[in-house]
């Protein structure tokens, strides 16, 4: 169970803290628990979420060894292209919806090669494979910068140089 301030991923809302965890009478006198969420970056939405509601996707954000980890291995993770867009849009659509880390940079990583092979020869990703890969970044850039304490916009270079480190120290 989750404690008042914890700060999880609540399905694709992103990173919510919990601000209160509260009882409620419903109309067949059952009392049901819920968790109060206020998703970090949009501060003009609350969300009421059952406590043992086991169908509702939300989790622990990862710590800062899970994400230097996960940068560590950016470089080196496959690539998940699938030629036939109906196939590909349900499962990168699935991928987005599991709330995995690793599954939302192989989204990403894919998508951004595909983009960069693509515009080489004057052409750009489908709208579809564009707002999936939107949707990873935004995911994936919120709830690392909640756990490196930097703001979203700061990820991207943030992961850029540790990339780096990690290649020239390798090298």
């Amino acid at each position: 169970m989750f404690k008042v301030n914890d700060y999880v991923v609540y399905g694709l809302t992103g990173v919510c803290q919990i601000t209160d965890i509260r009882k409620d009478e419903h109309i067949s006198n059952d009392e049901t628990q819920y968790y109060v969420l206020n998703p970090v970056y949009d501060s003009n939405m609350t969300i009421m979420v059952p406590v043992n509601n086991q169908n509702i996707l939300i989790r622990s954000i990862i710590t800062k060894d899970d994400v230097l980890s996960l940068i560590a291995k950016m470089p080196e993770m496959e690539t998940v292209w699938i030629e036939d867009e109906r196939q590909r849009k349900a499962n990168f659509k699935a991928a987005l919806r599991s709330g995995k880390n690793e599954e939302w940079v192989k989204l990403i990583r894919t998508l951004y090669l595909e983009k960069e092979a693509r515009s080489v020869i004057g052409k750009k990703l489908t709208k579809t494979d564009e707002d999936i890969m939107n949707a990873a970044e935004k995911q994936l850039n919120q709830e690392f910068a909640i756990v490196l304490n930097i703001s979203p916009d700061e990820v991207v270079p943030y992961i850029l140089e540790h990339i780096s480190q990690n290649n020239e120290s390798t090298n």
